[in-house]
Formats: C-alpha cells, structure tokens, sequence
C-alpha cells in the first residue's frame, strides 16, 4: 500500500538496502519498512554450505580414475562479492532478478576441478588410488590462493575426498595382479613353513641329542659330587668324634681341678673356724659362766631372751617362794615384743 513495504532477512542471511546508488542499511538478519520505488534490495546468503563433485581425471600413466568430493565454503565478505554479482531481489522480496546465485556454485566446482586435475595427472595409477587425503590438502591450498576465489569474496572451509576409484576395467586388472601377488605370497608362505618345518626337526633332534649327552654329563657331575660329599661327611665325623674327645679329656681335667682346689677351701675353711674356736675357748675358759651367758644375750632374737629368763627362773626356784603368771602375762608372752617388754615390768 503506497509502496512501502517490508523485509525480513534470516541471521544468514546480509540485507542490504540502496537508495540513490548509495547504502543506506545492511546486516545480517535485519528486518525494516522500506519505500519500493526508490529502494533496492540486496541479499547476499552468508551461511555454511557444502557443494558435491565427481570428476574423471587421468593420472600420470595415462588412467582414467575417478574422483568424489565435497567442497565447504560460505561467502565472507558480502559487500565484494554484491559488487561482482547481481543479488538484487525482486518485487516480492524474495526471489531473486539474475541467475547469478545459481552459478556461484558452479564457478566455484570448475575451479576445483581444474585442481583435482593438477594434482593427478603428477601421480601414477597406484598412488592416486592412496592419496585421497593429499588431493584433498592439494585442492583445499590452491582453492584458499585462487585469485578469481580470493575476488569474490569467498571462504573454504573444508575439502575433503571421499572415493578414488580406477575404471572397471582398470579395477579388473588390479584385481587380478593382486590376486596373483596375493596367490604368490600363499605359495612362499608354504614353501618356508615347509623348510621351517624340516629345519626346527633338524633342530629339535639336535637339541634333544645335546640335551642326552649333558643329561649324561650332569649324572657323572652328580655322582661325583655325592662321592666326596660323602668323603668329606666321613672327614667331618672323624674330626668332631676328635673333638669331642679332646673336649671331654679337657672337661674331666677341669672337673678334677675344681674337685681338688674345693676340697682345699673347704680344708683350710675348716680350720679357720677351729682355730677361731680354739681361740674364743681360750678367753672364755677363766671367766665368769654368768658374764658369758651376758655376753651370750646380746643379740638374741626377744623369744630366746624369754626363755632364758624362765631358765633363770628355775635355777632359783628354791629361792622363790611363790609364782604368779596372770593370763594377761602369757598373752602377752605369745607375742616376742610384748613379752619382752612385760619381762622388763615384772623384773621391775
């Protein structure tokens, strides 16, 4: 209505708005009102996308081989590549007025295969079946320093090589050599178990020859061994029966020693005490027999004090004309220290 009208870009998608040759809006996923007339719109796919190839180049040896691939790439720079290509929307918004969208894509698939071509046509049949991932390396470095690439403003991410493949014809012959290789390996295999079959016989009826004669030679070593062991058993045996007499000869010598040098202490013991009781006879013999029963006294134990004071006692019963010993006296008595001390009371 009055022509205005209205856009609405995805986050993938840069908008740009011209006006009098002149940009007077852009960026990714805008949205706004504009005036038809005088306004043109410019939409330029920013995202991700993956385009598929299939080639058939020739290698080194002149084969044809057959190569699949994909190719990651997104535009980077929208304002150079809006410049180069016509991204101009219709009316609608929506569709676009050229085909030149269309043919990025293919611009860009000649491009790789002109660079799956060089990288080969300079390899033999064998190694470009093997070398999937250096075509890829190749391809994704010359696509990054491609200059018509580089002036539209475009970005790879990635290039891989999914399949190499030969002719079948050229597979067919392959086929048939490695199945002849493969055959030839088989026979070879067979013909060296065979004579490893043959030489490990040869060889374990060696080994079981050499391990008879230094199971022969162990035996002898062995009976050998045994022989002086037992000789020297026999040598030990007399030696400790020496031994063992010379000990017993030492033994017995000591023992009579020891007999003798005891029966001279105890002699001289003997004698010492009776000269020590000849001399104690001698400077009692004069003397008072009640100064040596004092003498005696000293020292003894309270029980033998008591019994020699009963002894005193009655040696002087004619003399006492009455006793009294009252319970208490001999309870007392029963213990030594009180019976000494009740002694000294009754004396007193």
């Amino acid at each position: 209505m009055f022509g205005i009208g209205f856009v609405k870009a995805q986050p993938t998608t840069y908008l740009m708005a011209f006006r009098g040759g002149q940009v007077v809006r852009e960026g990714a996923g805008l949205s706004f009102f504009y005036y038809k007339p005088t306004t043109s719109l410019v939409a330029v796919p920013i995202a991700s996308r993956a385009q598929d190839f299939i080639f058939d180049p020739v290698t080194a040896d002149f084969q044809s081989i057959t190569v699949q691939g994909q190719v990651a790439w997104r535009i980077g720079t929208p304002r150079l590549i809006a410049g180069l290509l016509n991204y101009t929307l219709r009316a609608d918004s929506k569709t676009y007025e050229s085909d030149d969208p269309q043919k990025l894509p293919e611009r860009l698939i000649g491009a790789v295969e002109v660079l799956v071509q060089k990288a080969v046509k300079s390899l033999p049949l064998k190694a470009a079946l093997l070398a999937s991932d250096d075509i890829a390396a190749s391809v994704e470095a010359g696509l990054k320093a491609h200059s018509e690439i580089n002036s539209l403003g475009l970005t790879i991410l990635a290039v891989s090589v999914l399949a190499v493949k030969p002719s079948p014809d050229t597979a067919r012959a392959l086929e048939a050599e490695a199945r002849e290789a493969i055959l030839r390996r088989a026979d070879e295999a067979i013909y060296e178990r065979r004579n490893a079959a043959v030489a490990q016989e040869r060889s374990i009826r060696e080994n079981e020859l050499d391990t008879e004669v230094a199971v022969e030679q162990k035996k002898r070593t062995i009976r050998e061994t045994q022989m002086e062991a037992e000789a020297s058993v026999r040598r030990k045996k007399h030696e400790l029966r020496a031994a063992d007499m010379q000990s017993d000869i030492e033994v017995e010598g000591r023992r009579k020693e020891f007999v003798s040098l005891n029966a001279e202490n105890i002699r001289a013991l003997a004698e010492a005490e009776a000269q020590k009781l000849g001399a104690v006879a001698r400077v009692i013999k004069d003397m008072d027999p009640k100064l040596v029963q004092a003498i005696a006294a000293i020292g003894m134990e309270p029980s033998q004090l008591i019994a020699h004071a009963f002894m005193g006692l009655a040696e002087n019963a004619g003399r006492i004309g009455q006793l009294n010993v009252s319970p208490e006296l001999l309870q007392a008595l029963a213990r030594p220290q009180l019976a000494v001390e009740a002694l000294h009371a009754g004396k007193k």
